[in-house]
């Protein structure tokens, strides 16, 4: 026992110290070289030597030369630009800012509510990141947007933008913005107002407005009521005399009818009425051309 413990613990080669830092020089090479591209993202190669690699290299396991080059990653899926955003929509991510108030042509303040959205262009990746870079929706969105924005607002009144012309607001933003991003590299998908805000004194001015039309149009309502009943009345005083014409015409032609009707009026269907012990009167020899 006293033998083994007197022994001396050699210590490892040169050689095999050699072995292990190569192999963990090997190891941290190998991970270093390895670089995994999420679902929906592309990566762009920035080399120390060459500087931004052409081409773009595409989802899942790609490789660089460790310490010499490094892969940035875009994300190339559809995104959102919310201006003017509620508390729920803010929870389900993308880019959010207040509302962008902007003068009409006419001098109103509008603030306007709206959703850009966006992708960068895939293949033009490597050009995006050599002239913009990584924070491009800091850099080329946000402010393209307002400036859209305003620019677009001031060509029209506040009364375009309350009603009429909103959906030509709208394209032309559209327009507007998609020629900007395609200069640095980036696609518009599309372009939606979601909502316009006016001023207090607008907008009670507009509801007196609402007001005054809806009194406007009862008043024509009731006028076309009574153009309509004197039209009626005229139609029935013109039939009435009408009548009254053919009467006359019939007791011209006839005196004895009158008293025919007036009979009949007391008492209808009686064909004679004694009107004393002596006299007898036969209506129906009243019309008869040939009794005395």
């Amino acid at each position: 026992m006293m033998a083994l413990d007197n022994r001396q613990i050699r210590p490892p080669s040169f050689s095999a110290m050699v072995g292990i830092v190569i192999g963990l020089a090997v190891l941290i090479f190998a991970s270093a070289s390895v670089v995994i591209v999420p679902a929906g993202e592309r990566a762009v190669i920035f080399d120390n030597f060459r500087g931004v690699l052409p081409g773009v290299r595409g989802e899942g396991m790609t490789f660089v030369m460790p310490f010499v080059q490094k892969a940035i990653k875009y994300d190339v899926k559809t995104q959102t630009f919310n201006v003017g955003t509620t508390d729920a929509e803010q929870t389900t991510g993308g880019y959010n800012e207040a509302a962008i108030e902007a003068r009409t042509a006419d001098g109103q303040t509008v603030q306007v509510e709206l959703s850009v959205r966006f992708q960068p262009m895939e293949a033009e990746l490597s050009k995006l990141h050599q002239e913009v870079g990584p924070s491009y929706v800091y850099k080329i969105i946000i402010p393209e947007i307002r400036s859209v924005i305003r620019t677009v607002v001031a060509l029209y009144n506040v009364m375009d933008v309350y009603s009429s012309k909103r959906l030509e607001i709208q394209k032309q933003m559209d327009t507007s913005l998609r020629t900007s991003f395609k200069k640095y590299y980036i696609h518009l998908n599309e372009v939606l107002i979601r909502n316009t805000r006016f001023s207090e004194e607008f907008q009670k001015a507009i509801e007196a407005k609402q007001v005054a039309l809806q009194d406007a149009q009862r008043m024509q309502y009731v006028l076309q009521k009574e153009k309509q009943e004197k039209a009626r009345k005229i139609i029935e005083a013109e039939g009435e005399a009408k009548s009254m014409e053919i009467r006359g015409h019939a007791l011209a032609a006839n005196p004895r009818l009158i008293q025919y009707e007036y009979v009949q009026k007391l008492t209808p269907g009686v064909k004679a009425v004694i009107t004393d012990q002596k006299t007898i009167m036969n209506f129906s020899s009243l019309f008869d051309s040939k009794a005395p």
